[in-house]
């Protein structure tokens, strides 16, 4: 088999990663400063990566016990530059339906594959720029800016390339849509290429995958999805002083208002619950009328009314 004709689409539930064709001169040489906390993560990622969709429970349970300690640098992969690909048994569009169909009952988070087939994506590029281009208006924006994609890709099969999808998940992160747009047709192009250009020099080779760094040169890398102990233990080797704040629910709902939107997975993870457990619970204040739900054919994401 050829390595350079490695299908990113084609990610592997068991080793939780979506890899990218491997570039023989990369070399982990990149450093990471840190800014005003003590460890600063470089997150790999990409709107479209099904894996990274996969740790969302993980990272909001870190974000919620150790966000006094950490700053998240969100950086774009570009997971699926064309489709120019033709391997690992997918040549085309409707050939990732059926894998995304998987990866969801792996992960347990839900994602409609479907929209392969009614209304693919022919890169993930648009959806990358944009992100950049929501990161220079607001970080904190960006961050819903790509939950809302997301949630707009796997549940509802919209094609997050297209720029009205792009703008209505913007206008619903709060951000100014005719800047977004003039970003992401001009400075945006170039803060994603300043991202594929760094993940060389930090020797990314499939995403997610997080550098945790201290400032002082000492980094540690999760690659993949992960139990939330490998996250965890990556931080408390570089910064062992970090003291975790469990999040302590005053009620069942009390995790919508730092969350507004959660797949049973995430408040499964994040309570430290079963899954079923968790579902039983927001099935309840479902049907109390307390909650909003979107199910689709792999899973369901309940929201604050």
């Amino acid at each position: 088999m050829n390595e350079n004709k490695i299908n990113p689409l084609l990610c592997d539930p068991e080793t939780g990663t979506c890899e990218m064709p491997v570039d023989e001169k990369q070399n982990e040489i990149g450093t990471i400063t840190t800014e005003t906390k003590p460890i600063k993560i470089v997150y790999y990622t990409d709107p479209i990566c099904s894996s990274c969709w996969g740790i969302e429970p993980q990272l909001r349970k870190l974000k919620l016990e150790y966000g006094d300690y950490i700053d998240i640098d969100y950086r774009m992969g570009g997971l699926l530059p064309d489709w120019s690909y033709n391997s690992g048994g997918i040549s085309k569009p409707s050939d990732v339906a059926h894998h995304w169909d998987e990866a969801s009952l792996h992960y347990e988070m839900p994602i409609d594959g479907n929209v392969w087939i009614e209304d693919p994506l022919d890169s993930s590029y648009p959806s990358c720029i944009a992100m950049k281009a929501a990161q220079i208006q607001s970080k904190e924006k960006a961050i819903k800016f790509m939950r809302i994609l997301r949630e707009k890709l796997y549940l509802e099969k919209k094609n997050i390339a297209k720029w009205e999808n792009i703008a209505e998940s913007a206008q619903l992160a709060g951000l100014d849509i005719n800047k977004l747009k003039t970003d992401y047709e001009g400075k945006a192009k170039t803060l994603f290429q300043e991202d594929l250009a760094y993940a060389k020099t930090l020797g990314v080779r499939g995403f997610p995958t997080l550098f945790f760094s201290d400032g002082n040169n000492n980094q540690l890398t999760v690659y993949g999805s992960k139990p939330y102990s490998s996250y965890e233990n990556a931080l408390l080797a570089l910064y062992p002083e970090a003291k975790k704040k469990p999040f302590l629910a005053a009620n069942s709902l009390a995790l919508f208002e730092f969350y507004p939107t959660l797949a049973p997975k995430e408040y499964a993870v994040i309570l430290d619950k079963s899954y079923t457990e968790a579902t039983t619970i927001l099935e309840d204040l479902y049907e109390k009328g307390e909650l909003n739900k979107k199910s689709i054919k792999n899973g369901s994401l309940y929201s604050r009314k």
